[in-house]
């Protein structure tokens, strides 16, 4: 229900903006707004922008190039890795090459979006398996936020440990032992909290 409110408003812009959907990103991008000044605020703040990311998500494909600029400045205002979602479905192997830049981003907000793109089973979206096809650049990018220091970031990242043992448990078990290579206390918790499914299980006997 949620998502088919916003399509009404995504239809319009579809039907109204003036220009090709190359085009009618650059007229969007200029009623952004300023950058969320801190971690907290997407869903208070950035609330009215979710028409205009479902607009990006329902176009995606038509330009590459053009959406993942697009969505760089649209994440720090509201979330935006719903929006990349066709792109890492349908062209994995670009998107997490485009996203190796934005984990080294001074902004907290694409820093996470570089990782909640690449979720398994993000909520709210279809699962999606395609960037287990290129385990090496999924890996990459994981492992180059095993650092950070925002709690923000490091849920993210243990979400995507978290799906990853729902999916493989083997390869989720690969993915931690690399994370543990000069672990700092950030990594530490990125494991434990990455790990907390597959621990439940152990605890069951389900494994």
């Amino acid at each position: 229900m949620l998502l088919a409110r916003q399509d009404v408003f995504a239809q319009a812009l579809e039907v109204f903006l003036p220009f090709s959907y190359e085009k009618n990103l650059l007229l969007l991008n200029k009623i952004l707004g300023h950058p969320l000044p801190t971690e907290s605020g997407m869903f208070t703040y950035g609330y009215w922008l979710w028409p205009i990311g479902r607009y990006v998500e329902r176009n995606a494909l038509l330009a590459p190039d053009e959406t993942v600029q697009f969505v760089h400045a649209l994440t720090q205002r509201f979330t935006g890795e719903f929006a990349l979602r066709p792109l890492i479905t349908h062209q994995p192997e670009y998107l997490l090459r485009a996203l190796s830049s934005w984990v080294i981003d001074e902004s907290v907000h694409v820093r996470r979006c570089a990782s909640e793109c690449v979720r398994i089973r993000l909520p709210w979206a279809k699962k999606q398996r395609s960037v287990l096809q290129h385990q090496h650049l999924y890996f990459s990018l994981l492992l180059s936020l095993k650092h950070d220091s925002s709690r923000f970031v490091q849920k993210s990242v243990a979400n995507n440990i978290n799906d990853l043992y729902k999916e493989d448990t083997s390869l989720a078990q690969k993915l931690v032992a690399s994370f543990n290579k000069d672990a700092s206390k950030h990594t530490q918790w990125i494991i434990r909290h990455g790990s907390r499914w597959y621990r439940k299980q152990q605890a069951a006997g389900g494994l």
